[in-house]
């Protein structure tokens, strides 16, 4: 058997040595803080902090929410109609390849309501992946069991519910699993351009506060939050991905063996 370094333990040196060659080399905190330092901001601002973490979290999990509505709802109609697909689905790409920093200028001018142009800006980072792996998915489903539910004279709206959409569900849990973490990017990001401060400001705002005061413990606090976070909902996503396959798909099968 191969052995390997354990993740935990990994990170645990890797640590130890930032802080032995912060501390040796004598590097002021304002510079490169250490991760003692860092914990002491964490914990010195922890209800501050915690209350940016929740207004990132909360723009995140209703972003991640409406790029699901609106993504499979728009999956499921291009993939309903080739013509519609070829029309429309550039559009979908557009949103992928589009920095969202270039957009988001013209989101504040037109929208008043911050929460409205973070969730705007957060959902464009996170829809893509919904759209792409559902439709993915759908185009997917066995043509044999196609014929079969039409055979039985299923209407189209019986084989969508009871085939197609069961079918394209590991594809679906893929593109979420990414969407996941691109929400939060999204969000960290939309945050940053739109210069949000105040008790309503997310940890990006704080993040970017604490830098410009050269307080780098704090913002690697920040930072580390915000890191914490994303393999949370990563972590949450697979999850809920392994309950809803483990009794039938491969993959999940395969990750409990």
């Amino acid at each position: 058997m191969t052995r390997y370094l354990p993740p935990a333990a990994f990170g645990v040196f890797l640590l130890l040595a930032w802080e032995a060659a912060v501390r040796g080399a004598g590097v002021p905190a304002y510079i490169m803080p250490g991760p003692v330092a860092v914990l002491a901001a964490l914990v010195n601002n922890a209800p501050d902090l915690l209350a940016g973490l929740a207004v990132t979290l909360e723009v995140t999990f209703a972003a991640l929410a409406l790029a699901v509505a609106t993504g499979v709802l728009i999956a499921v109609a291009l993939a309903a109609s080739p013509v519609a697909e070829r029309t429309f689905f550039p559009y979908a790409v557009f949103l992928q390849v589009t920095p969202i920093v270039t957009v988001a200028p013209f989101i504040i001018i037109w929208v008043s309501n911050i929460f409205a142009v973070l969730l705007i800006l957060a959902w464009m980072a996170a829809v893509f992946p919904i759209i792409s792996n559902t439709l993915l998915g759908l185009k997917s489903v066995d043509r044999n069991l196609k014929d079969l539910f039409r055979l039985y004279g299923a209407s189209r709206a019986q084989t969508l519910w009871k085939l197609s959409l069961p079918s394209c569900l590991p594809y679906f849990l893929g593109g979420l699993r990414i969407s996941g973490g691109l929400a939060l990017i999204g969000t960290v990001v939309a945050e940053m351009v739109a210069g949000t401060s105040g008790t309503r400001s997310g940890l990006a705002g704080r993040l970017l506060e604490a830098s410009y005061r050269l307080e780098l413990a704090t913002a690697f606090a920040c930072f580390a939050l915000l890191s914490a976070s994303g393999l949370g909902i990563y972590a949450l996503l697979q999850w809920l991905s392994r309950r809803l396959l483990r009794h039938w798909h491969e993959s999940a099968r395969d990750e409990q063996s």
